[in-house]
């Protein structure tokens, strides 16, 4: 993966922030969103329906990230490309008690791989609503998805909870840097 020094500058320490472009994609009601101001605030932010785009910069550990959350509703998902250009992670949320959709995620997922933007990308599959009962554990929603043949691509899996930030941040944006 090409990284680049961005254009950021922090003053208290003497080196670049990093920056790195970070597309935030997902079904329509999977937590992108509540991820997202999970990472910038820490706390749930009550949210609505994305239609189109929020972008948001986020610093963590020195490391510059650029995320934009993008609305999955089905209408919207054909405009993903769009975002494609530069970026260098992908994060994608599932709704862990969502098992009747879980085969339009993986078409997504797969069609998202295939993109000549997308060919350095690395992907992080946040696995969310790990509170719900009759939730699809982390391994479950990999073995669905066939992430083991991935091949070309570095991805992680990782179980969380938005709603409580657990395991987004220390699972999740570690993995990340």
């Amino acid at each position: 993966m090409g990284i680049q020094p961005g254009k950021f500058w922090d003053s208290s320490q003497p080196q670049y922030i990093w920056e790195h472009k970070v597309i935030i994609v997902g079904l329509d009601n999977a937590g992108k969103t509540t991820i997202l101001y999970q990472f910038l605030m820490n706390e749930v932010v009550h949210t609505s329906p994305t239609i189109g785009s929020n972008v948001e910069e986020i610093v963590v550990k020195n490391t510059h990230f650029l995320m934009w959350d993008i609305g999955g509703q089905d209408s919207l998902r054909s405009s993903w490309n769009t975002y494609y250009t530069n970026t260098e992670f992908i994060i994608l949320v599932v709704d862990s008690t969502d098992r009747e959709r879980l085969s339009v995620t993986k078409e997504e997922l797969y069609r998202m791989l295939a993109h000549e933007d997308l060919r350095n990308a690395a992907v992080l599959i946040f696995a969310n609503k790990q509170d719900k009962k009759r939730c699809m554990s982390a391994a479950e929603i990999s073995k669905y998805l066939t992430l083991s043949s991935i091949k070309d691509h570095q991805w992680h899996i990782q179980a969380c909870c938005a709603l409580t930030g657990e395991g987004a941040e220390d699972g999740g944006a570690e993995w990340l840097l």
